[in-house]
């Protein structure tokens, strides 16, 4: 077993070529064309002085064989002073000017890789962890943002070899072509290490993928292991996936570090030859002492960007396999795909599915050869034992989920004809476990409209239950939810919810409803709510609660992706079928132990 074992390959990855990444993050800098122009100018201007320097000591050095004024001296020390300054305020701005525009880079791949990360079907995060797609949006863009800081690096010392290797052929012609014709050894070497650099650093980055999956799955299920007392449990769980990250990017390292002392022994060995055949050519009076001793008191100074352009390579590794995961998030395809963008009217809200099939997977079919009618108005409850297929049904016409076969109608068009945001804008949704942001209890039933004003929302808030739930808030409007909604009880978060789409006014309402245990008080607030709500919508409501059910207009029980019987609550129970089981073995209870609860909050008062 290696490093590597256990480590998830996501299925949407893509193996891209240097060159197609390399063009495709090109595409992020063409608004910054002049910002890169100016940081060039100041590369070259900063490799011209840092060339230059060597050379004009040089020519001191020279001089020191005959005669030299102070003037000269002075003039070469005041040059070589300026040059120190000049290069200290051209990088300065220079490093200024690229992070600007590393930072607006970075900004807009992590803007791409999270509008494509919203954009994705529900179906996508089923199957991928989100702590994954947080850390493609997050660290992977930062190591990204690194590697392109390296390349304006690398930039100014490919200037500074080019002008170092002219002054090496100023100074003698015939040891720069000895030098010239063992660099392309340096350079293959340097090469042999891009792929095995890639494979490391990519599957560093996936080692801490899955560290920051296990906090982030961690901490949002904190409560449940405290409730289990499973602190132990979950901190071994993170310290083995932190151990794992460990180890993988101990061996990232162990090879990333082998390159520059690789190179920096070539760069002896090249050295090692030149000084044997200048020494050589001294000898035999084809090369000068002087030029000999100045050629190699230059070549050091060409040796660092030289190593530094060879390793460029295999640095670059890092940041292309960042933005591969990246550019892998943004371009994964959504299974739920619409063939024509058209902006819906506002819907009636007639509903049919047609000979629909459905499968979550190829081994878990849902939906088979499905027919259902909902009219325009009309408040449909769901009923079934679980699997029997009652979410899926409002997750495709919310088009969370993509359908296989059949069609879906919506007032006669093809539910696939929509654009997905406009149509959505019409859907009011409840989910089991009513989910609220942090803020206030405001800002959460105005989320979906910002411009409701106050007065409109505690209208409507005071038409449940006489207003009386908001007398219970610290703060009433006002009052802080938490994060999740964890300040207020589960009442309280799914008449906040309820509200958030009754102040929506959509023309299609979908109820996945709770089964939380809650007074009969809370509960008929609940009610009355959701009474507001089903009085201007088609509705769809998965129904766990007696109440519920009666209030349809028509009960559908679902058996298997099924339909096995449908009416009102009244003549399904008559039939005495597979309603009255659920009826007698649950509804029944449930209605018992609310009459219960009924009688002993009245004893209270």
């Amino acid at each position: 077993m290696g490093f590597f074992s256990g480590l998830d390959n996501e299925p949407y990855d893509r193996q891209y070529s240097d060159r197609e990444l390399l063009r495709r993050i090109t595409t992020y800098f063409k608004p910054h064309v002049r910002k890169m122009v100016a940081i060039v100018i100041f590369l070259a201007l900063i490799a011209l002085i840092s060339a230059g320097v060597p050379l004009l000591v040089s020519r001191l050095v020279d001089q020191l064989q005959g005669t030299f004024t102070t003037q000269e001296l002075l003039t070469v020390s005041g040059f070589v002073f300026f040059a120190g300054v000049f290069n200290w305020a051209a990088n300065w701005i220079r490093r200024r000017m690229t992070a600007r525009v590393i930072g607006d880079v970075v900004l807009k791949i992590r803007l791409d890789a999270f509008g494509a990360s919203a954009r994705h079907d529900l179906s996508f995060y089923d199957e991928y962890s989100s702590g994954k797609v947080v850390s493609r949006i997050t660290s992977d863009t930062r190591e990204f943002g690194n590697v392109v800081n390296l390349i304006t690096d690398l930039g100014s010392q490919m200037i500074q070899a080019l002008l170092l290797g002219t002054v090496l052929f100023f100074i003698q012609w015939r040891l720069a072509l000895y030098l010239l014709a063992f660099l392309p050894f340096v350079f293959l070497v340097a090469i042999s290490f891009r792929r095995l650099a890639r494979k490391v650093t990519r599957e560093g980055m996936r080692a801490m993928a899955n560290v920051n999956a296990t906090i982030k799955e961690t901490v949002s299920g904190i409560s449940v292991a405290k409730n289990f007392r499973q602190e132990e449990t979950i901190f071994y769980e993170f310290d083995d996936a932190n151990q794992r990250s460990y180890r993988v990017n101990l061996k990232r390292g162990l090879v990333l570090s082998l390159v520059f002392p690789t190179l920096n022994a070539l760069g002896g060995v090249g050295t090692g030859i030149i000084l044997y055949i200048g020494g050589v050519n001294v000898a035999q009076a084809v090369v000068t002492a002087g030029a000999w001793f100045l050629f190699l008191q230059s070549l050091d100074r060409f040796w660092f960007p030289v190593l530094n352009l060879s390793a460029f390579w295999t640095q670059l590794q890092s940041g292309l396999s960042a933005a591969e995961r990246a550019f892998g998030l943004v371009d994964a395809e959504s299974k739920v795909k619409q063939i024509d963008n058209q902006t819906p009217p506002r819907l009636k809200g007639e509903i049919i599915f047609d000979d629909l099939c459905f499968q979550y997977t190829e081994q878990e079919t849902v939906l088979t050869n499905f027919n259902l009618h909902i009219h325009p108005g009309e408040n449909v409850a769901l009923v079934g034992h679980t699997g029997a297929g009652k979410s899926s049904i409002a997750k495709l016409v919310a088009r969370f989920y993509e359908f296989q076969e059949g069609k879906l109608l919506l007032d006669g068009h093809d539910i696939r004809c929509f654009d997905l945001p406009t149509y959505r804008r019409q859907l009011g949704i409840v989910s089991q476990t009513p989910f609220l942001f942090s803020g206030t209890v405001l800002e959460n039933i105005t989320y979906a409209r910002s411009d409701a004003g106050r007065e409109e929302i505690e209208a409507l808030a005071r038409q449940i239950g006489e207003g009386e739930w908001l007398e219970t808030l610290p703060n009433g409007l006002d009052t802080e939810v938490g994060e999740r909604g964890g300040r207020l009880s589960m009442g309280q978060r799914q008449l906040v919810s309820l509200l958030r789409v009754l102040v929506q006014k959509p023309a299609i309402f979908i109820l996945d409803e709770a089964t939380a245990s809650i007074d009969p008080f809370t509960e008929w607030q609940i009610q009355q709510g959701l009474n507001l709500v089903l009085a201007n919508t088609t509705s769809i409501l998965i129904a766990h609660r007696l109440s519920t059910v009666k209030a349809a207009d028509r009960i559908i029980v679902l058996d298997q992706g099924h339909i096995i019987e449908e009416g009102n609550h009244d003549s399904l129970l008559k039939d005495g079928g597979h309603y009255a089981d659920l009826y007698n073995t649950y509804f029944r209870h449930q209605s018992l132990a609310y009459v219960e609860q009924s009688k002993q909050l009245r004893s209270e008062d």
